[in-house]
């Protein structure tokens, strides 16, 4: 892969402070692209760009700091105001921050049960206000990192809460296939990847081991780069495309879930 085709490139990737997220950002900041880092906390996020300073090489484009609580929307909505104003040329979001789901049925504040929201509606929220700065400029995009899982799940459409029926598996995985879905969105280009089983905090829900995390994010690094084309709402398992679950074909789901996702965030057209 080469660099020359990524320097110069602005990125934000969520979920930048540890696992996939920092490996991403590592790489990204490695290869000229000046990466703004996402954690949950102002502290997170700092501590992880000193982290990726220390490690970079001559050359590489210094990282910023930035902070949400996916958990409050109201702080997804501060990030994007923020992004727009100081980076109003915005190449590639890499919606990457995610969950396990509770072993117990958790609500937000917001009143969203807390790995759909974390996981997909925040990032729906994100992807939504950044759509100005997302430069239309050939090679700009938006790359999800979903899960293999997401061919297990249903989105429970009458009830996205799972209030009724809770499992954590279920509602991750139904968390994951939202976000597939939302790839095929028609108002930015977009793709998902499954990064493969990783080992992070989310390993748990897969496997007992897995690949380094830096091997996933050479996955994410790779659909980045404006080099590589890309197909809107296109799924690859790690560096392959392949076909995700039919419901990320559909167009009646891709509508459906955005009247969905519209009144969950309080955006409501």
């Amino acid at each position: 892969m080469s660099s020359a085709s990524l320097s110069g490139r602005t990125a934000l990737v969520t979920g930048a402070t540890s696992g996939i997220g920092f490996e991403t950002a590592r790489l990204l900041t490695e290869r000229g692209v000046t990466v703004l880092v996402h954690g949950r906390t102002a502290a997170e996020a700092r501590a992880a760009v000193d982290a990726l300073g220390v490690s970079a090489r001559a050359g590489a484009a210094r990282p910023y700091a930035v902070a949400a609580d996916f958990t409050r929307l109201e702080e997804v909505e501060e990030l994007a105001r923020r992004v727009v104003a100081e980076h109003p040329h915005l190449d590639v979001l890499v919606n990457n921050a995610g969950i396990a789901a509770p072993e117990r049925h958790t609500v937000t504040a917001d009143g969203n049960e807390i790995a759909f929201q974390v996981n997909f509606l925040a990032h729906y929220l994100l992807t939504s206000l950044l759509e100005p700065a997302l430069t239309s400029d050939p090679g700009g995009r938006v790359v999800n990192v979903s899960s293999s899982l997401h061919r297990t799940a249903s989105i429970q459409w009458n009830d996205p809460n799972r209030v009724r029926r809770y499992s954590r598996l279920a509602a991750y995985a139904q968390s994951q296939l939202a976000l597939t879905v939302f790839a095929a969105d028609p108002r930015v280009t977009a793709v998902s990847v499954h990064p493969g089983v990783c080992d992070t905090a989310l390993l748990a829900l897969y496997a007992h081991e897995g690949a380094a995390a830096a091997e996933g994010a050479a996955h994410v690094v790779r659909l980045c780069d404006p080099a590589v084309e890309i197909v809107n709402g296109a799924y690859y398992d790690r560096a392959e495309r392949v076909e995700p679950a039919a419901a990320a074909r559909e167009d009646r789901t891709v509508k459906r879930l955005t009247k969905l996702a519209d009144v969950l965030v309080g955006h409501a057209s």
